[in-house]
């Protein structure tokens, strides 16, 4: 960790702030990309990591999903959704389990992870029994088995994180011109 303070001292101010530039770019890029992403799916969060057990075997903990939200597509029994509830900040990925179509054409659905043996009812926020397109954050359209599994060991060992960190910038100053 010495060095890597030594070889920032070392730095003239130029070589400096090319490599601040390089990573603000990196960064705007990233942004750019997720932007994009949004606009082409449809969805607020166009890739979500699954978190938990509930979807096996469909899905495992640590896969990565794609979703798009598409207003004039409905939803159906069996697909498998991502909704945000009133109170919680993580998604939940789900499978639709009941739909609860009126004649002036609201829809309200129940969902279900497939390896739990209740309904989502408990999930739900206070005094809700039935979850509507507003909550949905999207639909499952792809996935890549574990890749997300990064984000759950940065997100449980926070020391990882500061350890990737510390490691991407040491490299980036080593290789640089």
């Amino acid at each position: 960790m010495d060095s890597l303070f030594d070889d920032l001292k070392r730095m003239n101010k130029r070589q400096f702030l090319y490599q601040v530039l390089s990573f603000g770019m990196i960064v705007s890029s990233a942004l750019m990309i997720w932007k994009g992403l949004m606009v082409v799916t449809g969805s607020e969060s166009p890739i979500v990591v699954v978190l938990s057990g509930s979807m096996e075997p469909a899905f495992h903990r640590g896969d990565l999903l794609f979703l798009t939200n598409f207003e004039q597509d409905p939803i159906r029994v069996g697909e498998i959704v991502v909704f945000k509830v009133e109170g919680r900040d993580i998604p939940i990925v789900h499978r639709v389990l009941k739909l609860h179509e009126r004649d002036n054409g609201t829809v309200k659905f129940l969902t279900k992870g497939d390896n739990n043996s209740v309904d989502d009812r408990g999930l739900y926020a206070p005094g809700q029994l039935w979850l509507t397109k507003k909550d949905i954050v999207g639909r499952a359209r792809g996935l890549l088995p574990y890749v997300g599994m990064v984000t759950i060991y940065m997100n449980e060992y926070p020391k990882v994180k500061y350890m990737l960190l510390a490691g991407l910038a040491g490299y980036v100053l080593i290789h640089r011109e």
